[in-house]
């Protein structure tokens, strides 16, 4: 067998991929014993989208990938791909395949070798193999590392060498598994970049786990973020930014301001009541749902001199209780009341910074305000 396999170049890869196809998860149930793991889901993944499940650890992420590949299995509901019901098919007749945390690599065998192994397990021509393993090597900028071994590779070009494995059998659905968690910080950034890269060339339906959500954030089309085994919500990554569902949305994406209260007067002399006496005014038709809180990201409120007004919505006195330094922005803790909450103002060299003590006023433009319930 000629092992020498000539090596496309990465910018004009061969195609691998088959054509997209969506993912439809309806109605899904699925519990181990009385642990009601998933609740309910449903979801519609577009042809070609990179798509993420974010969430706090044990909200039931994996466990509902594992169940697109077919390694669990759902007491009510079904999935689909391309349109066709999957839920009965065992995990290598799905047309999907699985990135794993751990890579799963062999490491007796050399990279040429790992990635050909799916191959050769499907029964696929010797020559076809050839062409499949060096094109997915070249996809992932290892084709000059083909005859190594696993322990001689870092991190990194193990994780890429999982990730041609995958993709050389033509897969319908990609699905990674936190493939990005056993790396180092940089480099976890470099490889995402990849991921993503890698995704658009290819074109293909990937589902992406992660707990990280600047990962989603940055590489994913859409995100459905989940907690205790319910989708709380899904939207792009500005959408769930901008206008999260409820509290555990905003709390778990991004740093987020929550202040508890209470809705007094009517009509339009509303206003939310906060402890130490502060009362912030309700804009004319706004729908505050029952238990609301009010809620606003650090660098939507802004700070001011003392006998200053804001234009553009609240301008509430206020205590500077402490400040960080964060490079790009001024991170400062800022207390009204009996409140505590953190403003983040961009920095600029040489301009003039509160002090710790300073009395200040806190501006809110009402615009940006969000009142959100759990």
């Amino acid at each position: 067998m000629n092992t020498q396999i000539q090596s496309a170049t990465v910018a004009a890869p061969v195609p691998l991929a088959t054509p997209a196809v969506s993912v439809a998860i309806e109605s899904v149930n699925l519990s181990y014993g009385d642990n009601h793991v998933l609740k309910n889901v449903n979801l519609a993944i577009e042809p070609g989208e990179f798509f993420a499940f974010l969430g706090p650890s044990g909200c039931g992420k994996t466990t509902l990938l594992r169940l697109i590949a077919g390694f669990n299995q759902a007491d009510t509901g079904r999935v689909l791909i391309g349109g066709k019901d999957i839920s009965a098919l065992p995990p290598w007749k799905r047309d999907v395949g699985m990135v794993f945390q751990s890579y799963a690599l062999w490491p007796h065998m050399t990279v040429r070798k790992n990635v050909a192994f799916g191959l050769e397990e499907r029964g696929v021509a010797r020559a076809e193999i050839e062409r499949r393993v060096g094109v997915a090597l070249d996809l992932v900028g290892l084709g000059h590392l083909g005859d190594r071994r696993p322990s001689q590779l870092s991190g990194g070009q193990q994780q890429r060498v999982a990730v041609a494995r995958t993709v050389a059998v033509e897969p319908k659905v990609l699905l990674l598994d936190e493939p990005l968690s056993n790396l180092d910080a940089k480099l976890r950034v470099q490889v995402r970049r990849e991921l993503r890269d890698l995704q658009q060339r290819l074109g293909l339906t990937t589902i992406f786990v992660t707990h990280d959500q600047e990962e989603a954030n940055t590489i994913c089309d859409r995100i459905a973020v989940m907690n205790e085994g319910i989708v709380q919500q899904v939207g792009t990554p500005m959408e769930l930014y901008e206008r999260p569902a409820n509290l555990f949305v905003a709390n778990f994406l991004g740093t987020a301001n929550i202040l508890a209260g209470e809705v007094i007067g009517s009509g339009s002399e509303r206003h939310f009541a906060i402890d130490g006496g502060i009362r912030v005014p309700i804009a004319p038709g706004a729908t505050i749902p029952a238990g609301a809180r009010l809620v606003f990201r650090p660098q939507h409120a802004g700070l001011t001199g003392p006998e200053a007004s804001s234009a553009d919505g609240l301008a509430l006195p206020c205590i500077i209780a402490h400040r960080e330094f964060l490079g790009a922005s001024v991170r400062y803790g800022v207390r009204f009341g009996t409140t505590e909450i953190g403003v983040d103002v961009p920095f600029q060299s040489g301009a003039e910074l509160f002090e710790i003590g300073d009395h200040a006023k806190l501006t809110l433009p009402e615009r940006l305000l969000l009142w959100l319930a759990a």
